[in-house]
């Protein structure tokens, strides 16, 4: 998995256990991984050394071991009644990946490959097979090629070229979607996560291509529209947040302040360009009231917002967008350090 090479918030970004395509049943209910088709990290290292080892020195791996035994995690776990953190579902769900090991679904990695990708026991030969044995990457037809993505896609794989969806992976963990983690447990409602000083630190593996001699940075125009899908997609999982709150309290609140600062960065995009979709997305954000008992108008909302910001990731050419470079974040507020 070449796992962002588009964004290198891939392969293993995010907190979650691993979703495949939409959130779940309830849209932002928190990652779900069908554990029948994990085949685990090793499984992709076959192909993927140099990512794999840049993935073994991330938080996303380590979580694996030091969470459970975090003061904060015991702290939470308490409070909640919690006996062990690694058999407890909410737990699991965002920060392990789980595997089904001879019929008994066993927990055996932090958050990993899949947890970006999905399960790949479907895709995993599909997505590396070019046409042949003697046909490689640079000899595959561009027939072929397409057949082979449309094939991964369809088996489930979650594309590196999907920002949108690589990207919803990590907020739906990123924003919390339990209120009673907050305003019983005191975890917190989220982190402060931007997509772009997020995916371009420690977890950036960007190394396929090269053939593992170097690990770039996307382009500045990969990074403006990841930024403003960041920017969209955490207006749309706060508005999720703020549909799920059912107390005013800690959780509620701050749901709320996220969406209104999401409101505030997307309109600070809109106020330096001009663009159809990010005039909807506007809208959307203005349109709706941060109140509790507006489950319905705010679901609405996020649903939409989903869309909108879903075909502006296909859609939208990164060139047109240099008048955001200066909202970007610089290299000094990238998350960790990249293996370079």
């Amino acid at each position: 998995m070449i796992l962002f090479s588009v964004a290198a918030i891939a392969g293993f970004a995010l907190v979650q256990l691993a979703a495949v395509g939409p959130a779940s049943a309830e849209e932002g209910a928190g990652p779900r991984l069908v554990t029948e088709n994990v085949v685990g990290p090793t499984g992709c290292a076959e192909c993927h050394k140099g990512t794999h080892e840049i993935w073994k020195k991330t938080h996303h791996s380590k979580t694996f071991r030091a969470m459970p035994r975090s003061k904060k995690a015991k702290k939470i776990a308490k409070k909640l009644g919690i006996k062990r953190v690694k058999k407890d579902k909410t737990c699991r769900t965002c920060h392990f990946t789980a595997a089904l090991t001879e019929g008994e679904e066993k927990l055996i990695a932090g958050i990993s490959c899949e947890s970006c990708h999905g399960g790949a026991k479907e895709w995993i030969n599909t997505h590396s097979n070019y046409g042949g044995p003697k046909i490689t990457r640079e000899t595959e037809s561009a027939e072929h090629r397409a057949e082979r993505i449309e094939m991964t896609k369809a088996a489930g794989m979650i594309l590196p070229a999907g920002i949108y969806q690589v990207a919803e992976n990590c907020f739906q963990c990123h924003t919390v979607p339990v209120e009673k983690l907050v305003n019983v447990g005191g975890h917190a409602a989220g982190s402060d996560f931007e997509l772009v000083s997020w995916s371009q630190g420690e977890i950036r593996h960007n190394v396929w291509y090269s053939g593992g001699k170097s690990n770039p940075e996307v382009s500045p125009e990969r990074k403006r529209i990841m930024y403003i899908v960041g920017r969209a997609l955490d207006l749309e999982y706060a508005l999720r947040g703020v549909a799920k709150a059912t107390k005013k309290k800690k959780y509620a609140v701050a749901m709320a302040k996220r969406a209104a600062r999401a409101k505030k960065h997307m309109h600070a995009v809109g106020d330096l360009v001009s663009n159809p979709d990010i005039e909807d997305i506007l809208a959307l954000a203005d349109g709706v009231k941060l109140k509790l008992n507006n489950e319905a108008a705010l679901l609405d909302a996020a649903a939409k917002l989903k869309e909108v910001t879903s075909r502006f990731a296909v859609t939208a050419e990164g060139s047109a967008f240099a008048a955001i470079d200066s909202l970007i974040p610089g290299s000094d507020k990238y998350k960790g350090a990249p293996v370079e």
